[in-house]
């Protein structure tokens, strides 16, 4: 994901437009490693943050990378329930990347109203994915296709290391080990396969219908954008 920082950058501008660029409670949603934290961080380097996500190997990292910097939670975006795991509410701001196309329509629909909840009003809610323009179908699947070439040239090089080969070396990683069986407990490969990927516009619609005052793309590279919703 060449442009990967841009999407960061752009929602983190969001964010500081939204706190006058004060040190904001974040909560990092699907925040895997901590990567948005961690970003966040570098920053603002008041932030009070929160990272939510379930996979095990992925939590580890990111509280070996956050130390006591941020408060971890493990909790399944996929039930309701999960905003009872978190300990500091309203956030000032929601940010999430590449996660939420793993949920089915119906569960991100009911997420995004979920998400308001926790935010004060006028926070920010942003959600950084691959949705493709509905405008562009053909350039989109040609953007795609060079992608995937990019990226294939690349494993094969060895200067970036792909998705099945990261997860092999951490089911070898002494100390991953023991949570990558864990993880494959937690997703099943009949389960955890199935991704949703609709268009930027979908999700600008539902978090309209959520209840957001406003929404739209606050980022595009790609086929990839990001939206976000006003509390």
């Amino acid at each position: 994901m060449p442009d990967r920082e841009h999407r960061f950058a752009a929602m983190l501008d969001a964010v500081a437009a939204v706190t006058g660029g004060e040190p904001p409670r974040l909560l990092d949603l699907a925040g895997g490693t901590g990567t948005i934290s961690l970003r966040t961080l570098a920053r603002f380097p008041g932030a009070r943050l929160t990272v939510l996500d379930q996979d095990p190997v992925l939590l580890t990292i990111a509280e070996s990378s956050l130390r006591d910097r941020a408060t971890i939670v493990d909790a399944d975006l996929g039930d309701p329930g999960w905003r009872a795991k978190l300990p500091d509410e309203p956030f000032d701001a929601v940010l999430t990347a590449t996660a939420l196309h793993w949920l089915p329509a119906e569960r991100v629909s009911a997420l995004y109203a979920e998400i308001l909840q926790v935010l004060r009003p006028g926070g920010i809610f942003a959600n950084a994915d691959h949705m493709e323009e509905e405008g562009l179908p053909e350039l989109s699947r040609k953007l795609l296709d060079h992608g995937r070439v990019r990226r294939e040239a690349a494993y094969t090089s060895g200067a970036a290391t792909s998705w099945p080969h990261w997860w092999a070396l951490a089911a070898a990683d002494g100390q991953l080990a023991p949570k990558a069986a864990e993880r494959e407990r937690i997703y099943p490969s009949e389960r955890h396969g199935q991704e949703w990927l609709p268009p930027a516009s979908w999700h600008v619609e539902a978090l309209r219908a959520a209840g957001f005052r406003e929404a739209g793309i606050i980022w595009r590279g790609g086929t990839d954008a990001a939206v976000a919703g006003l509390h």
